[in-house]
């Protein structure tokens, strides 16, 4: 079976996403929802992990974490392990809690987090389970404006002082930018390859972490082949051994399909197949 890509470093910013298991509900009453949330601070603490945003629903959450020491996986088998030992104890259960493996969307920081700060508390508006985004109380909102005691693990500086100001001015111009956000797109149309969410610049910064990862064939092609060349690169000689040479990279060492291949070239997938053929046969000889 498939497994995402995991990629690690000091100073990384995830988009965390764990849902339950055949999408039934993880949180049942409110002791669940702050016994989650005691989780929660208790893995941000021991890993020093810093929690930029956080929306618990019904059946699924969302964080927006970053990791000073490059220890995601580490942090969340103990969040997800230990809350469903708490979950199925309390509720006399056995078996997931939670949906196989989270998703991790790795983020541009300085181009995205803002945005998916608004984008994490303005689901349950969204979803319309409320009209307003303090009707929820197991966001990360209301401590952002200011209301409420708010958890002891949560970080709310960096994103406030994007605004360029301190205190309640700062956290009335957050409660403008969340409340604009509601007409808002999502910034899920802009994700790469199943596991970025950045621009070019940000995508080439981490070419190298990755590239130790891209030949094992259980993690998705999308992800593994996130920093292939163009068709237009790989085929920009005109040289006919070249050319076959070309096909043959294109499939086997970047993952194109046959299909996409033979668009590009305006043949028959068919002659790309025996291309990529003849190819692996000189090589055995």
């Amino acid at each position: 079976m498939a497994r995402p890509l995991r990629i690690e470093y000091p100073g990384a910013v995830y988009h965390i996403t764990s849902r339950g298991n055949a999408r039934e509900r993880i949180y049942l009453d409110d002791e669940d929802y702050g016994r989650f949330l005691n989780c929660l601070c208790s893995v941000v603490k021991r890993f020093n992990w810093i929690l930029h945003a956080y929306c618990l629903m019904s059946n699924h959450y969302h964080l927006l974490i970053e990791t000073p020491e490059g220890n995601l996986s580490r942090g969340m088998r103990q969040l997800n392990g230990i809350y469903t030992q708490h979950f199925n104890r309390r509720h006399h259960r056995v078996g997931h809690v939670l949906q196989g493996r989270y998703q991790a969307i790795l983020v541009d920081k300085d181009n995205y987090l803002l945005e998916l700060s608004r984008y994490i508390v303005l689901n349950p508006v969204k979803t319309g389970m409320v009209k307003e985004p303090e009707e929820w109380q197991w966001s990360s909102y209301n401590e952002m404006i200011g209301y409420g005691k708010g958890l002891t693990c949560f970080t709310k500086d960096w994103i406030l002082l994007k605004f360029g100001r301190k205190g309640e001015e700062s956290e009335t111009l957050y409660q403008e930018f969340v409340r604009e956000g509601i007409k808002a797109k999502s910034p899920w149309k802009e994700v790469k390859g199943q596991l970025y969410l950045g621009d070019e610049n940000f995508i080439d910064k981490i070419k190298e972490l990755i590239k130790s990862q891209e030949t094992l064939k259980e993690i998705p092609r999308i992800q593994r082949y996130i920093t292939k060349p163009s068709l237009e690169e790989i085929f920009k000689h005109g040289d006919k051994k070249l050319k076959d040479k070309a096909v043959h990279e294109a499939h086997i060492q970047y993952g194109y399909t046959l299909k996409a291949i033979a668009e590009y070239l305006g043949v028959h997938y068919t002659t790309v197949s025996r291309v990529v053929k003849k190819v692996e046969d000189k090589h055995e000889k």
